[in-house]
């Protein structure tokens, strides 16, 4: 699982300059202006996706689910888990993740996330 996310993380850093590998509450991550994009969880790889529909087709492949680290029960709304099972569609979600505005703030509370 680390050996792919790394080779991600090396191809995403090369092809964005702006990009940094970093870490965040000990979590390997990509940084794009200083803000968390993805990053590599105990569970799969998490992605913050902050368009609507790039956030609903992540949450259709098999096993993706919304990431919430505290396991409270209270997931990050815009970030979105693939486990390892799903390696395959890492690449293109960590592409689209670098791309989004992330300055877009969450759906409230009340915004229906998935069907």
């Amino acid at each position: 699982m680390r050996e792919r996310y790394d080779d991600i993380v090396d191809a995403i850093t090369t092809w964005h300059p702006e990009c940094r590998a970093g870490k965040v509450f000990s979590m390997p991550c990509v940084k794009r202006a200083g803000r968390v994009v993805f990053g590599l969880s105990r569970t799969g790889m998490v992605f913050k996706l902050t368009d609507p529909g790039t956030h609903a087709r992540a949450l259709t492949v098999p096993g993706a689910h919304l990431f919430d680290p505290s396991g409270r029960g209270q997931p990050f709304r815009q970030w979105v888990v693939l486990p390892p099972e799903q390696a395959a569609e890492w690449e293109p979600l960590a592409a689209e993740a670098v791309v989004q505005d992330h300055s877009i703030p969450p759906p409230g509370p009340e915004a229906k996330v998935s069907d």
